[in-house]
Order: C-alpha cells, then structure tokens, then sequence
C-alpha cells in the first residue's frame, strides 16, 4: 500500500514510519520544515511538504495514496486554531476517499470510565476540556458511512519508549528534580493506561491494513499502571524520597491527571486484530534509565 502519514517525524510517527516501511509499504509523509523532511526521508520514505493548513496539499497526497494515517496537530493541540485545523484536515482527507473503502485512520485518547475499565465499546462523549477533539474523532468515525474505512487508534495517557522527551512521564521527572521529591496524590491508587510507542505502531499498521470500517481500537500495553509505583520508580533513579502530597502541588493537565483514575483494556482491539504488545510496560521502561540520561 501506499499510505500518506501526517506526522511522520514526530514521536509517534518517527515509530510508525519504519514500521509501515518494514512490512513492505510505501510512505509519503507531510514535513512543514527543513528537518521534518530531512528526518522523514532518513527513514526511506518520501515527503510532501506543507502542514495541515495546506488542504489543497492534504487533498493530493490522500488522492494519491491507497489510506491515510493522520498523526499531526498544531500545538498547543487543545486550542480553537488546532481542533479546527484537525477537522479541517479530516474532512478533506474525507473528500479525496470518499466512497473507495480505503483507510483513514485517526488517532484519538482512551476514555474514562468512572468506578471501572474503559473499552473500545464505550461510548465516546463530546465533552470536558477536550470536546473539540472528541467531536473530531468522531467525526472521523462516522465516516465509515462514507464509504472510508475509518478507525480511530485510541492512545493511553502515556506513550513511552527511548527518545520520549516531551510527555508525561519526562513531566513528572522535570517536577520530580525540581521538586526534590516524585510525588503522588493520596494513595496514589489512581490507574494510568500505558503503551510502548512501538507496540503503538504495530496497531497503526494493523489498523491500516485490515481495521474494519467504524472500527475503534485501544493501544493499551498496560491496562492500568498505579500513579504511585510511577512515583516510585523515578524516585529511585532520582534518589529522591517519593511521597503523598496533596493536588495543589501539581498544575494544569499534569495535576488532573495525576488524580484522575483511568485504566483501559485492549482485549476487543487484540481480538479483532491479532494485535499482542511485546515491548516492555510502562514500570520496566522507567528501570532501564533512559528517561535520566
């Protein structure tokens, strides 16, 4: 196949790149700068250049491919400007597939589900900090309707693997050694879901593959990782006491989440498409030290 990646070089997508290439595909991916298109073609594939501002370059490359994977968001990616830019990008990647049954695949962020377990047949609400966002998914979805078999890869709150540098796990780390100490909140009971960035890209290949039109798929590794064994575990690379502190140590998105109890499953994702995580879980990541070089 021939698939066009929106992200290519960014965290995700410098993963799913070689992936895409390894199982014999080819790959167009969309650089918007001199280094984005020097890293995209380090990895054998070809590059378009624009960003997702450039819907007439959007347009032609998903006209020209066999599917689309779409990774990309301007930054801040909660602002008005980025959720309308990401459904602008959608629904003209709509319009190029529109009636071929090709693929749009579009990534999007496991659900909570108080008191229990997300899954991949929970209902997905427009609402919170991130509703814009949550409309664009499914958005993307219902275009199984159009003749496009859309699926969304739903990522847990920690993508992790070497060369993270800019999520959540490096957050807590910046705090943690600026702090003193690696902190969580209460009990730290609270359930992180988590996936190694190359048992995501192994998803996103499956899903461009053979995903089912309307399909939606958890890239889980780690059904629910406790915040405390996450404070813990950098406590001892940091040499720093880990401790219960109280929410107003932590602000912003890193302190809703660090109260925020959300585990997920990916048994229906693994089920419907042989997908199995074989790199290491989130804790096991953290003990091999490359977070701390």
């Amino acid at each position: 196949m021939r698939i066009f990646v929106t992200g290519p070089s960014g965290w995700i997508g410098s993963s799913v790149v070689p992936e895409l290439i390894a199982a014999g595909h080819q790959v167009v991916g969309l650089a918007r700068s001199d280094a984005a298109a020097a890293a995209v073609e380090s990895m054998g594939a070809e590059v378009v250049r624009g960003d997702l501002t450039d819907l007439d370059v959007l347009r032609a490359a998903a006209l020209d491919s066999d599917g689309v994977i779409h990774l990309a968001f301007l930054v801040p990616s909660t602002s008005e400007e980025a959720t309308r830019a990401d459904a602008r990008a959608i629904e003209t990647f709509a319009g190029a597939l529109e009636g071929t049954g090709k693929p749009l695949i579009v990534s999007g962020g496991t659900l909570a589900r108080p008191g229990g377990v997300s899954t991949e047949s929970d209902e997905i609400v427009a609402a919170g900090p991130i509703a814009a966002r949550i409309t664009n998914m499914k958005a993307a979805l219902a275009t199984a309707d159009r003749g496009i078999r859309s699926a969304l890869v739903m990522l847990p709150r920690s993508v992790h693997g070497d060369g993270e540098r800019h999520g959540f796990i490096p957050q807590l780390i910046s705090v943690a050694r600026a702090k003193g100490f690696s902190g969580y909140i209460g009990e730290g009971a609270n359930r992180w879901p988590a996936v190694h960035v190359k048992d995501a890209a192994t998803l996103y290949r499956l899903a461009v593959e053979k995903a089912p039109a309307g399909s939606v798929l958890n890239a889980v590794g780690d059904e629910g990782v406790p915040v405390r064994e996450i404070a813990e575990a950098i406590a001892r690379h940091l040499e720093v006491p880990a401790k219960s502190v109280t929410p107003d140590e932590y602000e912003g998105m890193l302190g809703r989440l660090l109260t925020s109890d959300m585990p997920a499953s990916s048994a229906l994702t693994q089920q419907l498409l042989g997908w199995e995580p074989t790199h290491p879980g989130l804790i096991a990541d953290i003990e091999q030290g490359h977070y701390f070089r």
